[in-house]
């Protein structure tokens, strides 16, 4: 944690008006009625921090603290009766409230926070029956005394109920409010936040998302447990009533009421919870009432809280609007945007860093990872291919330790030291940073901050060394804004300054390229190689191929879980395997039908399409005729999905036009299926059919029209689960489901994806079935040969633009569409067989 001025002073104004406070009471100027009402906000004021700060930082909603509090002071009022010191009594308190929240924290950091508010409600339900059965010590609901405590320091002797408990109170309070300030700048914080933004990314980078809310909510409770001290002094007198879970939903509306996770909140807070009897009694309400009121009309009109809306307010009225700070150029004057030439090949004898032999990763039955090898040199980029569901980025998530549930096999040697069995927050300490595809930033931290994150103490020389590597990548301009407000690209860059930071022996990258345009595709190319020549081996795995394969040293290309090939960039390709995982092989055997209509089922012109600053579709131009089998083939990622939602209607282009020629009902077999695999197969045909309006009579038709398709063993199963079919099973129910509802299109996206290749020509010969019967059908695929087969005509997708467009009945389309597929064109040549001839 690094102290500056501004901080100081900031930390500072807790202790000052606490001191302020103490000399009005002193003085006389608050009346003596009142004086224990200001002590009492001063406590609630440390709880609603506690509870707040818990929220806000880690994610927790704790309806537990009630029995914290409690804890706190039935241990002033036991000690109170046993000649403890104040000390002792302090000291005890604290560390059963820290022991306990510690024991909940890790408990409930594996359950949803539904679950943890369930946890900590028991742990409420359980500590006030113990309370009332434990009469030896609590007084049962008689309640207790707290008479005195004497300090074993010679401060002093506290007497239950007196005024010198009113101005420990406010003294204690302001204390707690000024540590709260340094701590919301510190590395606590951060990785308090990040764990609770991103459990999986924080992982990566050493931070334990369950050690992180054990330890938050152990000082929460150490906290709370320590104002239960101050109030069993403050009342003298202890029973159960202060402590019901009433007071939980409370304390959790105080926070609302405030600001979550905000210090001039909790004294918001407290005070809300101090004056709400008087506000009740004024408005002749119930309390329960009033509070409700309250915290609705906050919810609605100020769902921030009080206290940031009043300052947001308070920044627009007395400063002038800050100058919009630009974003930083999308290329370097250090690092010139050229395309550079790939790398040299690396020599023999370098070190190995990287040693896996046999690892297999599996789910259930489903081996996402089978039987890997490989070997990586401290002076090697090694790129990983492979069609989608080859089992690329689980052998990633096994190197980082990322394979939840999966049962890993094998053996793997990272610089030495076995890496199978380490944690993930162990391999970041070994020297592994990681990347993710879609660039898993931690919102809610700025971008200085998430790369300050991984430090577990922050100095003035780790500010300057994240400052100094932000510069290198471009972010030092945007330091202090949330990666919300940056553009994907920025996104990119900062998830890899943070695998970058620390310096790793080995920098993991998941598909980096996809979604950047060709200047940022480049600059990241040289920002690899800079990391190259510094030392740091590298694993990339994408789909855009040209750029992988121009920092690359050497290719492994997977399928199935398996290894099938292995070369250099200019040779991998050439391998038969490798290029039929890609392009696919067929028997020809699915030949669709030789009439085609004339009409126009839909046109898309000049239609693009952008996730938050992703572009996933440019200048899209097709024309979807009647009777026609379109297939539409590119790798993963290269925007096959985006275009089938907006051609089926489901999904507005962001700019461009899709028109249909007149009525035309469309219909999405979508990736993955989507079944409801809790209902049966006739439930799942039937819910479509509602959705569509279909109902009665006409609904009985159609259902068995659609049953007629399937092959008998699933006509023989209608009742049974979507749930236990087979992948291909489920892909023909699927289908049925998307032809319920007798479709004019019927748009499948990628039908083949995870079958074996027995049921893939199951699939695709119930397809041209329905070709043969004169439905339309858009079939998007990621083996373009299978396309080539089975359709009319082909588009190729590359990077989110139409590459080549034409018919497989012509005999040098193949080669076009093949080098579309791989790198986007063969320049003029492919320009010229881009349009089709209707």
């Amino acid at each position: 944690m690094v102290f500056n001025r501004s901080l100081l002073a900031r930390a500072a104004l807790g202790p000052a008006a606490g001191a302020v406070l103490m000399a009005f009471m002193a003085a006389g100027a608050i009346p003596a009625y009142q004086m224990y009402s200001v002590g009492l906000a001063a406590v609630y004021t440390i709880v609603v921090l506690s509870v707040g700060l818990l929220a806000g930082w880690s994610g927790i909603w704790s309806v537990g603290h009630p029995a914290f509090f409690a804890i706190g002071a039935y241990f002033a009022a036991y000690g109170s009766g046993h000649g403890w010191s104040l000390e002792t009594v302090v000291l005890g308190a604290v560390a059963t409230g820290a022991v306990l929240g510690a024991f909940l924290g890790y408990a409930g950091a594996r359950f949803s926070v539904l679950y943890i508010a369930l946890l900590t409600l028991a742990f409420t339900t359980v500590t006030l029956e113990l309370v009332n059965r434990w009469s030896s010590v609590t007084g049962g609901d008689q309640g207790v005394p707290v008479v005195q405590l004497r300090s074993a320091l010679g401060l002093g002797t506290l007497v239950g109920g007196g005024s010198d408990a009113q101005y420990l109170a406010v003294g204690a309070a302001s204390v707690v409010l000024a540590l709260a300030v340094p701590a919301g700048s510190s590395a606590l914080r951060m990785r308090l936040v990040a764990a609770k933004s991103h459990p999986l990314a924080a992982r990566t980078i050493g931070i334990a998302p369950e050690a992180q809310s054990s330890l938050s909510f152990a000082v929460s409770g150490a906290c709370t447990c320590f104002a239960g001290v101050l109030l069993g002094l403050l009342t003298g007198f202890v029973s159960p009533d202060p402590f019901s879970l009433t007071f939980g939903i409370s304390l959790i509306a105080a926070c609302v009421l405030g600001g979550v996770g905000t210090v001039l909140g909790a004294v918001a807070g407290g005070v809300y919870l101090t004056w709400n009897p008087s506000l009740s009694s004024a408005v002749g309400l119930p309390q329960p009432v009033v509070q409700g009121l309250v915290l609705i009309a906050v919810l609605l009109f100020l769902p921030g809280g009080v206290v940031p809306f009043l300052a947001g307010l308070a920044r627009r009225v007395l400063r002038r609007p800050a100058l919009e700070v630009p974003l930083p150029a999308q290329e370097s004057a250090e690092l010139p945007v050229l395309r550079a030439a790939p790398p040299e090949a690396t020599g023999d004898d370098g070190p190995v860093l990287l040693h896996l032999e046999h690892v297999s990763v599996s789910y259930g039955g489903l081996k996402a990872l089978e039987d890997a090898s490989l070997s990586l040199r401290q002076n090697e980029i090694l790129a990983v291919i492979g069609p989608n569901g080859a089992g690329k980025t689980t052998l990633l998530n096994a190197l980082s330790g990322l394979t939840g549930n999966g049962r890993v096999s094998g053996t793997a040697d990272f610089a030495g030291r076995p890496l199978l069995k380490a944690r993930a927050t162990a391999r970041r300490r070994l020297g592994i940073g990681r990347t993710f595809q879609h660039a898993e930033v931690f919102s809610e931290l700025t971008v200085a901050e998430n790369v300050l994150c991984t430090r577990r103490r922050i100095t003035a020389k780790d500010r300057a060394d994240v400052m100094r590597l932000l510069h290198s990548v471009g972010l030092a301009d945007v330091a202090g804004r949330r990666p919300g407000e940056l553009p994907f690209g920025l996104q990119k860059r900062l998830d890899l300054a943070r695998a970058m930071a620390e310096e790793p022996k080995l920098l993991i990258l998941d598909e980096p390229f996809g979604g950047l345009d060709t200047g940022e595709r480049a600059l990241l190319a040289q920002h690899i190689r800079r990391l190259h020549a510094a030392g740091t081996a590298v694993v990339v795995i994408d789909h855009v191929l040209d750029d992988l394969f121009s920092v690359a040293h050497r290719v492994l290309a997977f399928d199935f879980g398996r290894t099938i090939g292995e070369g250099t960039p200019d040779t991998v390709l050439q391998d038969p395997k490798v290029r039929s995982s890609y392009l696919g092989s067929v028997d020809g055997r699915t030949r669709p039908p030789e009439h085609v209509g004339e009409r126009s089922m839909i046109r898309l012109s000049g239609v693009g399409h952008m996730y938050g600053g992703v572009v996933a579709l440019r200048d899209v131009d097709l024309d979807v005729r009647q009777g026609v089998v379109l297939g539409i083939a590119g790798a993963n990622g290269a925007g096959k999905s985006t275009l089938a939602g907006i051609l089926h209607g489901s999904l507005e282009p962001a700019h461009g036009a899709r028109e249909s020629g007149g009525t035309v009902r469309t219909s999405l077999a979508p990736e993955g299926r989507a079944l409801f695999k809790s209902l049966s197969l006739r439930e799942n045909l039937e819910v479509a059919a509602y959705a569509a309006g279909i109902t009665g009579a006409p609904l009985r038709e159609r259902l068995e029209e659609t049953v007629q398709w399937l092959p008998a063993r699933l006509r023989d199963r209608l009742s049974a689960s979507a749930g236990g079919l087979s992948g291909g099973e489920q892909q023909m129910l699927a289908i049925a489901r998307a032809l319920i509802v007798a479709p004019d299109v019927l748009i499948v996206d990628e039908p083949a994806l995870g079958l074996a290749p027995a049921l893939v020509d199951e699939v695709y010969d119930r397809l041209a079935r329905l070709a043969h019967d004169g439905l339309t059908v858009v079939l998007l695929e990621q083996l373009l040969s299978r396309a080539l087969s089975v359709s009319h005509e082909v588009a190729v997708l590359h990077e989110g633009v139409v590459a080549a467009h034409g018919r497989p009945d012509d005999p040098e389309f193949a080669a076009v569409a093949e080098a579309a597929y791989f790198g986007g064109g063969l320049s003029g040549e492919l320009e010229s067989r881009s349009e089709i001839p209707l």
